[in-house]
């Protein structure tokens, strides 16, 4: 199976990369070796990456790609590049019809590997970020464990019977379900005349620090978005109640790393997870290490002695073993 070792010979094209989690897996390629081709919307975009590693600057480039939904919108990028990260999935919380959400995810996914199969000769590896959100079914009687197995199929049912009508985040799982769905169609029909393998990467709620500047709550991404609002506000009405599944970003980085260098990961749908949880155990332990956020009334405290149990979980045993 073909491999991209770290080395200064090695260059790495990556999308999403001024992101939240993108940012994370530059500075982890920039210091195992690797070069850096960061696609962007701008050349402005693309200088502003750059100073977030000066003492690498001579191993960060870019390429400017406006719109990846357009097709052939990678086809330069992709060209003299020995492995691709698929990261960019624009995400608009305020998207009301569902297209709106499924045709950039899918559209952007098909672009870079359409020219991936057509310009990409060099390509080795192409790792896809998609999420557990393609994995997850509607919710039971507990437990609910979900494994690479499991696909969001039931949300993409939903919203093709209920359209816009459809809950917002059943759009968004339908929308990346679809998107890897496509990435996998892509890849097992063109198997046998590329020379790369494919690898998706599968996180959960992505937390901890963010290395961009980051001055108010409307800065965070769409993960942190969703736990600052639980967190600072409740979610539903069943906000004290629910469960989710947590990841620190730097895992996630490194999954997506290590995808490239792994052998055995080429081909794998890789779950990756550091525990599930409850919204009200998440406000205990943060009462715990900040209480005065509790007294002062700035965040709801909910009820301390509940001891509701999580909803659903996810076998990560896969990546564990990468």
């Amino acid at each position: 199976m073909p491999v991209v070792k770290p080395n200064t010979a090695s260059r790495v094209l990556i999308t999403g990369g001024n992101g939240y989690i993108g940012v994370w897996v530059i500075r982890f390629l920039l210091e195992q070796g690797y070069v850096v081709r960061a696609a962007v919307r701008s050349d402005d975009k693309g200088r502003k990456l750059t100073e977030y590693f000066p003492s690498h600057r001579d191993k960060v480039e870019w390429v400017v790609v406006e719109d990846i939904t357009k097709d052939g919108a990678f086809d330069d990028a992709v060209r003299n590049v020995d492995a691709i990260i698929h990261m960019a999935s624009p995400v608009d919380s305020s998207s009301v019809e569902p297209e709106e959400l499924i045709k950039p995810a899918v559209q952007g996914t098909t672009s870079i590997l359409k020219s991936a199969i057509e310009f990409g000769i060099k390509v080795k590896r192409i790792v896809i970020t998609s999420s557990t959100a393609a994995v997850m079914g509607l919710l039971k009687e507990p437990p609910n464990v979900f494994n690479e197995e499991n696909w969001g199929d039931e949300f993409v049912k939903i919203v093709q019977e209920q359209g816009r009508e459809a809950p917002w985040m059943y759009k968004y799982r339908a929308s990346k379900t679809l998107a890897e769905q496509t990435a996998w169609k892509l890849y097992n029909e063109h198997k046998g005349k590329i020379g790369w393998e494919l690898v998706v990467i599968n996180p959960l709620c992505i937390g901890s620090p963010t290395l961009l500047d980051v001055k108010t709550p409307k800065d965070l991404n769409f993960s942190l978005i969703i736990w600052w609002t639980a967190v600072s506000k409740g979610i539903a009405n069943d906000a004290f109640k629910a469960s989710y599944a947590y990841i620190d970003v730097r895992d996630v980085a490194s999954a997506h790393v290590l995808a490239l260098s792994k052998e055995e990961a080429a081909g794998e749908r890789i779950i990756v997870s550091n525990g599930v949880i409850t919204w009200q155990e998440t406000r205990n332990v943060i009462q715990s290490l900040r209480p005065e956020l509790y007294t002062s009334g700035i965040f709801p405290l909910g009820n301390p002695d509940s001891h509701e149990a999580v909803l659903f979980d996810y076998d990560s045993a896969k990546g564990s073993t990468y």
